[in-house]
């Protein structure tokens, strides 16, 4: 079965979404096309095989628009995406691409592409079978660019995308994919650490210049948050609580600095072309690991253990088949910093969230996400 074909519209629909177009065009106020993994992925896994899903409980317990029903993110409530889009006056999120008829989203308040496991590379994510690379992704973009060129013309496309948001969170499955030990059938040799982080951002920017050539102006490049902190970089390591692997740190940053040179550089030629392109670099790094080590100043209880699943191997987060009696879920998730083994709970999102939307220079270069959406 072809997941990524779309279904042709009929010159009745047309009609019906040109007057939805029209009804909801002075409510429109936020237009963001996601990518990225599983971070910001809000159920494009749903629609592969794949061993990388969020969709049974209690994943998404505290998501409101579900009623506590799982959605495909990986999270106990809404990711970082979810959270800006609704300060920037979003009515809904943006539907994964893979989800049937989302087309009239396309225009309407934008899409979500990314997808758990994924990574910058094509192979990233080998181990979980299925996942939609970054180079997949963008080529989604370009199905659902042409299909806004057939509702509203070339030019009302160059100016709607003109005004969107693109947001790129991405690399962190690259890195953990380096890191972890080898497996068989799915192992490569290693390249060395340079090699990896300068394979990352020449991929990375090649995707960012062609969502640049279709239209993208406004963008937001996530940088890798402290995966050494995560609990599951530290059973790997075997760090101590309390404690962050300084070796799988180091690898991160070492690829924020070249991510973000080579956006400064992309600043740099692309507004000479036109001044409306801004790349914008937001360090969540910094952001996450200053979380983790003054969690409390936060008002959060637990840096270390994962509010759901466990600490070491197989790290699973699920129900059991006695929903009654089931300790899946610390029972108050209000509390964590992370909620699975490798993602942040909704309580650690809404902090960084915020940060990345009003802070200063520390956080977001050249400047936060308002400002950017402000423009």
């Amino acid at each position: 079965m072809d997941f990524t074909s779309r279904c042709s519209l009929k010159p009745f629909n047309f009609t019906f979404l040109l007057l939805w177009l029209s009804h909801f065009q002075a409510a429109q106020s936020f237009t963001n096309f996601i990518f990225g993994d599983s971070l910001v992925d809000v159920g494009n896994n749903n629609y592969i095989f794949t061993l990388s899903k969020a969709d049974s409980s209690p994943y998404g317990i505290d998501f409101g628009p579900s009623n506590g029903q799982p959605t495909g993110r990986f999270t106990n409530g809404r990711t970082i995406s979810d959270i800006v889009g609704e300060a920037l006056g979003a009515k809904s999120a943006p539907p994964p691409y893979l989800e049937p008829n989302t087309e009239a989203n396309t225009i309407l308040n934008g899409i979500n592409y990314a997808s758990g496991a994924a990574g910058i590379l094509d192979d990233t994510g080998l181990f979980f079978i299925g996942r939609v690379p970054l180079r997949e992704q963008v080529s989604y973009f370009e199905k659902s660019r042409d299909y806004m060129v057939r509702v509203i013309g070339e030019n009302g496309t160059k100016e709607m995308l003109k005004k969107a948001m693109f947001t790129m969170t991405i690399g962190s499955n690259d890195i953990l994919n380096y890191i972890q030990p080898s497996i068989p059938f799915f192992s490569q040799d290693k390249l060395p650490t340079d090699v990896l982080q300068d394979s990352m951002v020449l991929h990375l920017t090649t995707h960012l210049k062609r969502l640049h050539q279709l239209g993208a102006r406004k963008f937001v490049v996530v940088g890798v948050g402290p995966l050494g902190c995560i609990p599951f970089a530290r059973a790997l390591t075997l760090i101590p609580a309390g404690k962050c692997s300084e070796q799988v740190n180091q690898i991160v940053r070492g690829y924020n600095m070249k991510l973000r040179h080579s956006l400064k550089t992309l600043n740099t030629e692309l507004r000479s072309e036109d001044y409306n392109t801004t790349f914008v670099y937001a360090n969540s790094y910094d952001l996450f690991l200053k979380l983790v080590l003054n969690y409390r100043q936060f008002g959060l209880e637990n840096a270390d253990k994962p509010c759901c699943g466990g600490y070491f191997p197989p790290f699973a987060c699920f129900k059991g088949p006695n929903q009654n009696s089931s300790q899946a879920a610390c029972k108050d998730r209000s509390k964590f910093v992370f909620w699975d083994a490798y993602h942040p709970t909704e309580a650690a999102n809404l902090i960084v969230a915020e940060a990345l939307l009003d802070g200063d220079q520390t956080v977001a270069t050249p400047f936060n996400i308002r400002y950017l959406n402000n423009l």
